[in-house]
């Protein structure tokens, strides 16, 4: 026994067909993303620190630096990324290479930094940070 479809299913299909290539081409593609992690330590944060027990850092102390992404080029400030209570920082980027640095407050220095990396999706690349204050 053959079936016919009547004109109205096939009205119905035709419609959710077309309703689903609009769809499909209405949906945006999420980009992938990498994260950039790391910690950053400050010292000193006094003029004389006793060898072997630095002084515990304050927070405002750690709110006050930034870990600043830029472009490729270093022409683009991509992210400004906020250290949290313990040095520790955290973000996420879309592939590609990047510049890192810091926004060097007062006399800040870091043998560490600017550096080039390459983040990749799905992985997470480390960048820690060593800034000396320079208080002597």
């Amino acid at each position: 026994m053959k079936r016919c479809l009547t004109p109205v299913k096939n009205f119905l299909l035709l419609v959710l067909a077309i309703a689903g290539l609009l769809l499909a081409g209405c949906s945006s593609v999420t980009p992938e993303y990498g994260t950039l992690e790391g910690k950053v330590t400050i010292g000193p944060i006094t003029p004389v620190e006793q060898p072997g027990s630095p002084p515990p850092i304050p927070c405002n102390v750690y709110e006050a630096r930034k870990v600043i992404i830029y472009d490729e080029n270093d022409t683009n400030q991509m992210k400004v990324v906020d250290l949290d209570c313990n040095g520790t920082y955290r973000v996420e980027l879309e592939p590609g290479v990047y510049t890192v640095d810091i926004n060097h407050t007062g006399i800040d220095r870091s043998p560490d930094v600017p550096v080039k990396i390459e983040i990749t999706t799905g992985e997470t690349m480390e960048v820690n940070i060593d800034i000396d204050t320079g208080i002597r």
